[in-house]
């Protein structure tokens, strides 16, 4: 206990016993605020290449940034809607402006970037129960969810993001459901060791262009592009 002595007019120390106590938000270690460094302006340049109801959007990080759709899968309604560095928070906060287009269909892939800020599993897997929810309740669209993709590190790093990873994917695999169909991406990237095939990244987190054919060939194959 601490002791605080307040002088009042008349001269008299009154002591107060001061217990110790922590904020709550000091115990957090993850910031649900943070942005990608380009958030806002790629916002800006979303509101340019509006949505319509026939387009096929594809929601997520810079895995989803990183690839054309619509030349990639000849789909001209496809529509890019990846920003890099983008978490699940970042997700829900420009979802708004999917939901009201009302698109066709929505394809998301979003949550390794939460991992790598130290969100906890529980609420990423929180919200994207949200993001479902908040889809069906305000549009019409069909959403494809994707498990998380591998990750190619080493030792220890390797390990623990494939605890998270794992984990993640078996939820969302149980996300299925109404208007949601769940694209199972995972073990068509794994190798023989839990690891982001080496032939489909050049970094060991992003895909190259064998690893978008990979998924391009994913979706055709599983006829999501109906």
């Amino acid at each position: 206990m601490k002791k605080v002595c307040y002088y009042l007019i008349t001269g008299t120390c009154l002591i107060f016993l001061l217990a110790p106590f922590k904020l709550s938000a000091q115990n957090v270690k993850w910031d649900t605020t943070s942005r990608a460094k380009y958030y806002a302006e790629k916002l800006l340049k979303f509101k340019s290449d509006p949505i319509s109801e026939q387009d096929f959007v594809f929601l997520g990080n810079s895995i989803t940034a990183g690839a054309n759709w619509a030349t990639l899968l000849d789909l001209p309604n496809a529509k890019n809607r990846g920003i890099s560095g983008d978490i699940t928070f970042g997700v829900l906060d420009r979802l708004s402006e999917i939901i009201e287009a009302n698109p066709r269909k929505i394809f998301i892939l979003i949550g390794i970037n939460d991992l790598s800020k130290g969100i906890p599993d529980s609420l990423i897997l929180r919200n994207y129960k949200r993001m479902i929810g908040r889809i069906q309740k305000g549009s019409k669209s069909k959403i494809y969810f994707n498990t998380l993709l591998p990750v190619r590190y080493t030792g220890d790093k390797q390990v623990e993001r494939n605890e998270h990873i794992t984990w993640l994917n078996k939820e969302i695999r149980k996300l299925a459901g109404k208007r949601v169909t769940i694209i199972d991406l995972y073990p068509h990237f794994i190798d023989a060791e839990n690891r982001l095939k080496e032939n489909l990244t050049n970094d060991g987190l992003h895909l190259n262009a064998a690893g978008y054919q990979e998924w391009a060939n994913l979706l055709k194959a599983g006829n999501y592009l109906k």
